[in-house]
């Protein structure tokens, strides 16, 4: 009697894991610029390059929280920190991701010593996201986040012509990402006097 009873559990799992697989359709990678592209850019005027690794403390996580209504997923960051010849922070750029259904939105956001955003790449995203986020990127949309730090809002401001909801869609997951970059460089990088 108990045998039927674990077949059907069985089965049932398999059908919604299949169903589940089939949704998410990811489709292959669009690289839109290289990391290495976009760290250069988003820290120009830098003559010297160093990696920071941040490991999140239970009372940075806990601020952030607060402060932004965010809990970062992960506990450790690596932030791309560029110097003058006398060692002065010029910028430093961090790498983030959001997976959606339709695939992971990569940005790496390039902030000055005051934690204000100085630039916005779009990294990465899929092919089936391309065309919801390339009018967007047409409009320079994320020249809007230029000049904002963690308490800045971060509208998605787009023409009729990208006005479609899932480049709106889209343009806000890219919004949430410039802001967390932010929040993230006041918590781990500019609150441990590392500007």
């Amino acid at each position: 009697m108990k045998r039927p009873l674990v077949v059907t559990a069985v089965a049932t799992v398999v059908v919604l894991l299949a169903a589940t697989l089939a949704v998410a359709h990811i489709t292959p990678p669009v690289i839109l610029v290289s990391d290495r592209e976009a760290v250069a850019s988003l820290l120009a005027g830098s003559r010297r390059f160093f990696v920071r690794e941040v490991r999140l403390s239970p009372e940075q996580r806990q601020l952030i929280q607060k402060q932004s209504g965010w809990t970062p997923e992960e506990n450790f960051y690596r932030f791309y920190i560029g110097r003058d010849d006398q060692g002065r922070m010029v910028a430093a750029s961090i790498f983030l991701t959001e997976f959606t259904l339709h695939g992971p939105v990569r940005v790496a956001v390039g902030l000055a010593p005051d934690g204000k955003v100085r630039g916005v790449a779009v990294v990465e995203l899929t092919e089936e996201t391309y065309p919801w986020v390339k009018p967007l990127l047409d409009q320079n949309f994320t020249g809007s986040f230029v000049g904002q730090g963690s308490g800045g809002n971060y509208p998605v401001a787009m023409s009729a012509r990208a006005g479609d909801a899932m480049s709106h869609f889209y343009g806000e997951i890219i919004a949430t990402l410039v802001k967390r970059a932010a929040v993230l460089f006041d918590a781990a990088v500019a609150g441990q006097g590392a500007a």
